[in-house]
């Protein structure tokens, strides 16, 4: 157990753990509950979880249906038949924060805060002063992004 629990180390720094549990087994709930105590004892147990029953093309229904009641929202797959991986796919990408957007933007100088916040909260890669504003190519965060939206260039 303490070569399982080190390798769980790194999760408390994950922004989504993907619990994959063997569906074929034949206790699958006490699978997540030991993996979920040990996540409880590194400091982990408040990343996000996505819970995924792998090899449901050799599990008893009847267990597959008991997992789907208690553990809402989780994905069903079979790495053997591929069965469910696209729906694993999009429920990581929903599971995942949202990630810094790159913009190039031509931000007029009465809003100058824009730019400094650029600054301040992203990666600014490249700045021009203009007659008209200054021109900002930058990995910035989602909602600071949207307010850029009005000054980016196409």
């Amino acid at each position: 157990m303490d070569a399982f629990r080190s390798t769980l180390e790194e999760a408390k720094d994950a922004d989504l753990i993907l619990h994959v549990v063997d569906g074929s087994d034949a206790d699958p709930q006490a699978q997540l509950a030991a993996v979920r105590g040990v996540l409880a004892e590194i400091g982990a147990q408040d990343v996000p979880e996505l819970v995924v029953i792998n090899k449901i093309d050799n599990a008893d229904p009847m267990t597959l249906k008991a997992l789907q009641l208690r553990e809402r929202g989780a994905v069903l797959v079979s790495a053997k038949t591929g069965e469910g991986v696209a729906e694993l796919r999009a429920a990581i990408e929903e599971g995942l924060p949202e990630r810094d957007r790159v913009v190039r933007a031509s931000v007029p100088y009465s809003r100058g805060d824009l730019v400094a916040r650029a600054h301040a909260a992203g990666e600014v890669t490249r700045t021009e002063h203009g007659p008209d504003g200054t021109f900002i190519e930058a990995r910035v965060p989602p909602e600071l992004a949207a307010e850029l939206q009005r000054f980016v260039i196409a």
